[in-house]
């Protein structure tokens, strides 16, 4: 096998970014967080004072991405991560990112991608597929501690957090392109009740069966 592709996919806070840049360390291949995409042109459309729900906006900041906003500091804000979810339901935004998130899968080599639809859209073809999920209260727990560790007291309540991950699963799961879902062929990873360690092992340990699967298909 040549190129192994991995698309790890799945709700907010479930662990799917902390699982994707450990297999990618693991199989030494590229990383692409796509959320980050989402985020940096929530992030654009908000510096231009412009409105999330506006898809021409939207589309717009998509099209003249700058990098540059894959590093500032507020893109892994609670506000911003806010404005990613609403202008990533606009379909001419993920038009606009479509292929920015294929060539990256399709380098030599492969690659690992986590987001929402990298098993189901952006790369369908990927080698192991895997769907990363927690439940709600255990997904608010994680992200409230992250936002206290990063805040402290000006950090949201938790049921404030909790309300928030309801909203995107719900944006992010009905919205009419490419909505949040499990590949019929993607391995689900519930990690409620697992550690960091427990759950990189389990997540090599299901793309290892998947090459396994592939092989074996080729024969």
């Amino acid at each position: 096998m040549t190129s192994l592709i991995i698309a790890v996919d799945g709700p907010a806070a479930s662990g799917k970014g902390t699982i994707a840049r450990a297999l990618a360390r693991h199989y030494g291949l590229p990383h692409l967080d796509t959320g980050k995409l989402y985020r940096a042109t929530g992030l654009a459309v908000r510096l231009a004072s412009g409105d999330p729900h506006d898809a021409a906006a939207a589309a717009r900041a998509a099209r003249s991405l700058d990098p540059e906003l894959l590093d500032d500091p507020d893109l892994m804000s609670g506000e911003n991560a806010e404005a990613a979810s609403i202008v990533s339901a606009h379909p001419a935004v993920r038009a606009a990112l479509l292929e920015t998130q294929r060539a990256f899968a399709g380098q030599p080599g492969g690659a690992v991608l986590d987001g929402r639809d990298i098993g189901t859209v952006i790369a369908p073809q990927a080698v192991a597929k895997l769907f990363v999920t927690a439940s709600p209260g255990v997904r608010a727990d994680r992200r409230h501690r992250e936002l206290v560790g990063k805040y402290g007291d000006a950090a949201p309540g938790h049921a404030t957090v909790l309300a928030d991950i309801a909203a995107r699963d719900a944006r992010d799961s009905d919205r009419s392109t490419a909505p949040l879902r499990r590949a019929d062929d993607a391995a689900l990873l519930d990690t409620s009740e697992l550690g960091i360690a427990a759950a990189v092992q389990q997540a090599i340990a299901l793309v290892e069966a998947a090459i396994l699967r592939g092989g074996q298909q080729q024969i």
